[in-house]
């Protein structure tokens, strides 16, 4: 089984093109969902959360996600400790995923920060999915209901299209 590693930037279309393949039956392990189902679910993970950031980072149980984004990408300390508790987590997790699908001639691994993780070390093969900066801008505004700073702020905290492509 071959593993390829799909990622781009926020907004760039991963998700349409994972689809697709999802459609043709290729199954797809989407890193930034099973972040967020961890983020909620994990007890580890949540201790560690709740060390950086404290109770508030979680609200009727609930991972306080706009509570969190605001400090994260505000501040990159913030945002390299929550992605060390994070991080590995996903990446165990993935393993089941990937001895699961062994009869499979290949899996995707879907990223936002699969170079930015060191996640495409573990990967066969890497596909970069692309689109303009400003049409992520406004797919992203749209999808998320966010302004424009924030896009912009959290596309800062990502590796460049052009240093993936190398």
């Amino acid at each position: 089984m071959l593993k390829v590693g799909i990622t781009g930037g926020i907004g760039s279309g991963k998700s349409t093109v994972c689809r697709i393949f999802q459609h043709l039956g290729i199954p797809v392990y989407n890193a930034d969902g099973r972040a967020k189902f961890l983020m909620n679910h994990d007890l580890s993970v949540i201790s560690g959360v709740k060390g950086i950031f404290g109770e508030e980072a979680y609200v009727h149980g609930q991972l306080n996600r706009p509570f969190l984004a605001e400090r994260v990408f505000q501040d990159e300390v913030l945002l390299k400790q929550l992605n060390a508790i994070v991080h590995p987590a996903v990446f165990a997790d993935s393993i089941a995923f990937f001895q699961s699908n062994q009869d499979q001639p290949y899996v995707l691994y879907e990223a936002a920060i699969l170079f930015e993780s060191g996640n495409h070390r573990a990967m066969d093969q890497v596909i970069l999915v692309y689109a303009p900066s400003e049409l992520r801008i406004q797919r992203t505004m749209e999808r998320d209901g966010v302004d424009r700073e924030a896009v912009e702020a959290r596309m800062r905290q990502q590796q460049p299209d052009e240093e993936k492509l190398e």
